[in-house]
């Protein structure tokens, strides 16, 4: 029962984290919206809308993948029976590995790409460290 539940608890935070990304991206390109006419399953075009983005652009996907991840996290360590810290890595190491696919992918400023992995991995670290404190806080009490 256990392992089911810590199986939950990782779905649950790779749902979070996959719908606070895809929210504030869609924010995102609300606030500066994508070429008109741009086909998303031709990489050539995206890649050229992407090279095209403005700063300010690119910092709506990067607070998405940042705040995905915290989010993941907390919600898989909230959930988790127990090694909360862990749980909440193993959602932020999925968000990471989204993360790299897409500057894989996609060609992004040098910066971009710098700042995003790292970003992330001080935000997993955040719900790591808030699991790693639920974890204290129960076994203490």
């Amino acid at each position: 029962m256990r392992i089911l539940r810590y199986v939950l608890a990782f779905l649950a935070g790779a749902i979070v984290a996959g719908f606070v990304v895809a929210g504030l991206e869609a924010l995102g390109h609300a606030v500066y919206p994508p070429p008109v006419g741009i086909d998303p399953g031709d990489i050539e075009q995206i890649k050229a809308a992407v090279a095209a983005m403005p700063v300010g652009a690119l910092l709506f996907v990067l607070f998405a993948w940042v705040a995905g991840a915290y989010a993941g996290g907390l919600v898989a360590a909230r959930l988790a029976p127990g090694r909360r810290g862990l749980l909440a890595a193993v959602v932020g190491a999925l968000v990471l590995a989204a993360v790299v696919a897409n500057l894989a992918m996609i060609p992004h400023p040098l910066w971009f790409a710098a700042l995003g992995i790292l970003a992330v991995l001080a935000s997993t670290s955040l719900a790591v460290m808030a699991g790693r404190r639920r974890d204290r806080v129960e076994t203490e009490g």
